[in-house]
């Protein structure tokens, strides 16, 4: 939201709990229990990472992070949101869940070296995922690459990765959702 200057209010939730801060109930607000979801004013929900960025990015009009629909960029964009959330997303929710077998762990880390390695190739020649300007599934790929250290994710073999995430860290609006958010 900052990208584009709309502004909303974060609120944390607790997954495990299926909480949210104030005490509400966060299955009423997504009966699937994750986030993110984005309450509208008029109540109604959307959730899933694309879904959510690309409206805010519909509410703010005219902005280079969602390329016009019909343009090849704009089927670029959809093609890499798919990505960071199936490719990207996918495999680390997978680490991220207690109960899944070490052997599964196993899988979804060679899913995600391999994904990864794309990446980077792809980065070799491209600043950002679209091109030269950076678009919705840059602040996507963003996040999710943000959980490699925890999840012992080594991305030290990937020099265009790692330069990627150091420009992205550098955009104004994404340092100051790090700091609201006490990530920096």
């Amino acid at each position: 939201s900052r990208e584009v200057n709309i502004p909303v209010t974060l609120v944390k939730t607790d997954i495990g709990k299926k909480t949210y801060e104030g005490g509400g109930d966060f299955s009423k607000i997504n009966p699937l229990g994750y986030v993110p979801a984005l309450q509208l004013d008029d109540g109604s929900v959307i959730t899933e990472g694309p879904a959510v960025l690309q409206y805010l990015a519909d509410k703010a009009g005219n902005t280079p992070v969602s390329p016009a629909a019909g343009t090849l960029d704009h089927y670029k964009m959809l093609s890499w949101l798919t990505f960071a959330s199936t490719e990207l997303h996918g495999p680390f929710g997978a680490l991220f869940n207690g109960a899944m077998p070490d052997a599964a762990k196993d899988l979804a880390r060679a899913k995600l070296a391999s994904r990864i390695k794309y990446l980077d190739s792809h980065l070799a020649t491209n600043t950002f995922l679209v091109g030269n300007e950076f678009t919705l599934p840059d602040a996507y790929v963003f996040a999710v690459l943000g959980w490699a250290p925890k999840m012992k994710i080594d991305l030290s073999t990937y020099p265009n990765v790692l330069a990627y995430i150091a420009r992205i860290q550098s955009r104004p609006a994404v340092q100051s959702a790090l700091k609201s958010e006490g990530l920096m």
